[in-house]
């Protein structure tokens, strides 16, 4: 089920909020405690309003909520909405028994007992002592709530939830922990909290009801979902998400594809093998890293030194590298508008990660001439003596007899949309420009690079190709390219 918490402060706002909730929910919670001087004689007006079923939750500071009257108050008013008709009552695990057990043989209501960890995910064995103290009160339903500080905490959650034999509320708190509420009807979670918007939140890490349902398919989640998801730092504006959900959805795949924001790599791979994760899209900055943590490595991986997508092979991890055809055709294809060509050109390339090493290995082949220009000069040099090219120091940019410019840093992506990966000087007229960034589509280098007289390519094209050539791997099913050129450039203009 989907639950979307009220968080309005009057009681005004606070029925509107409901109303637009019921349109998005399978259940609402009351968030009394964020009420301003709520008092017992609201609430009858408040459960009346219902269109949905209601979790009335009143929550105490010590808690993490905004209630801070007496407890007799608190009490009192979840008594009053319990005999108002709402469906469930929230009462926090420490409130003593006496008090969970007027809730408990009250009728009406059901009672959920919830324990919150704001500050990390508890060990295994924690975890299951707190449940099994929580499941011996007698309430109707358990919850438990930690913060995440390392993704792998979800898998602690997850565990607990296939622990658990009676209903369970159970995910992670905090960016690291969404993908804990996203994938909560794959491990049995009674529900999962999502907001009605962004900015009425009513814990950290909460997504909008829109996004789950929008973006991530909430609603067709179950325990045979198979996950893929991206691996990388950051990921919070990737597009990834929307991209492959909307291809699952299309094909009517039962899957759901996640970003998995991953600070230590090898803890990961080895924790979510877990999982069963079918596969995984891989950006920034763990391209290359990832290499030595897979089972297998496709013959084109050996040659570029870097891996974009992985395969999960009867359980064997697989790395493939896409982003070296997609990029080479839309240079291809840019060049090919003005009756050009790309064998012979003299083509510079910024960076010297991954999808620098995919770019320029797919150029060479095409029979470019490339020069890496990086500001860590040693890794400029290693990458050039890798693939046997040229290389210049950075500071020899606008010294560059070049054509052709590309960009493989992450220089100018969304949120410093401001920052540009070269001087301004580097750029002159009839030069063409690409950059790999793709969000925004029109970064700053390629406004400079246009207001200068270059001829301009933007990401999206690759970012939409090198991913449909992921999800073939993945599916064997071909991706619709235009279709999805036309979501993610929409997607993009709407973040602008």
């Amino acid at each position: 089920m989907l639950c979307v918490p009220i968080t309005a402060t009057t009681t005004e706002e606070f029925l509107m909020d409901m109303k637009a909730a019921s349109k998005l929910a399978d259940i609402v919670e009351l968030r009394l405690d964020y009420i301003n001087n709520i008092k017992v004689s609201d609430i009858e007006t408040l459960v009346k309003a219902k269109a949905r079923p209601v979790i009335a939750t009143c929550r105490p500071e010590r808690e993490g909520g905004k209630f801070t009257g007496s407890e007799d108050k608190r009490v009192a008013l979840l008594e009053k909405t319990a005999d108002s008709g709402a469906e469930y009552v929230d009462i926090e695990h420490d409130v003593g028994q006496d008090t969970l057990d007027r809730f408990i043989k009250r009728a009406g209501a059901k009672v959920i007992v919830s324990y919150h960890n704001f500050s990390e995910t508890p060990a295994d064995a924690e975890l299951k002592e707190i449940h099994r103290k929580l499941a011996g009160t007698g309430a109707d339903v358990v919850k438990i709530v930690a913060f995440a500080r390392n993704i792998t905490d979800n898998l602690r959650i997850f565990r607990l939830l296939e622990y658990a034999r009676i209903p369970t509320i159970a995910f992670c708190m905090g960016e690291l922990g969404q993908i804990s509420r996203i994938l909560a009807p794959k491990y049995g979670s009674f529900l999962s909290f999502a907001s009605l918007e962004k900015g009425k939140e009513s814990a950290p890490g909460q997504l909008s009801a829109r996004e789950l349902l929008d973006v991530y398919n909430f609603p067709r989640i179950n325990r045979t979902t198979d996950i893929y998801g991206l691996i990388g730092n950051p990921v919070a504006h990737s597009v990834g998400p929307l991209l492959h959900n909307t291809c699952f959805r299309e094909e009517r795949l039962n899957a759901v594809y996640l970003p998995f924001k991953v600070e230590d790599l090898p803890s990961f791979i080895n924790g979510f093998k877990t999982l069963n994760v079918r596969g995984y899209s891989v950006t920034i900055p763990h391209k290359v890293t990832i290499m030595g943590l897979l089972d297998k490595l496709d013959p084109l991986v050996e040659s570029i030194g870097a891996v974009n997508t992985v395969v999960n092979k009867d359980g064997k991890l697989v790395g493939y590298n896409t982003d070296s055809t997609a990029a080479v055709k839309v240079i291809e294809d840019g060049l090919a508008k003005d009756g050009d060509r790309l064998h012979g050109k003299k083509v510079t390339i910024v960076g010297a990660g991954g999808a620098a090493r995919a770019v320029a290995f797919g150029l060479k082949q095409k029979g470019a001439e490339i020069t890496i220009v990086n500001r860590t000069e040693s890794r400029a040099k290693k990458l050039a003596r890798d693939l046997k090219c040229h290389y210049k120091r950075f500071s020899e940019l606008d010294k560059l007899d070049t054509e052709i410019l590309v960009n493989c840093t992450s220089v100018g992506m969304h949120p410093n949309v401001d920052d540009i990966p070269v001087p301004i000087n580097t750029l002159g007229p009839g030069m063409l420009v690409f950059d790999a960034v793709y969000n925004p589509p029109e970064t700053r280098l390629l406004r400079e690079a246009a207001a200068r007289g270059c001829r301009t390519l933007d990401g999206v094209k690759m970012f939409v190709l090198q991913a449909a050539q992921q999800f073939e791997l993945w599916t064997g099913r071909p991706a619709p390219l235009e279709h999805l050129e036309r979501i993610v450039r929409t997607k993009l203009a709407g973040i602008q």
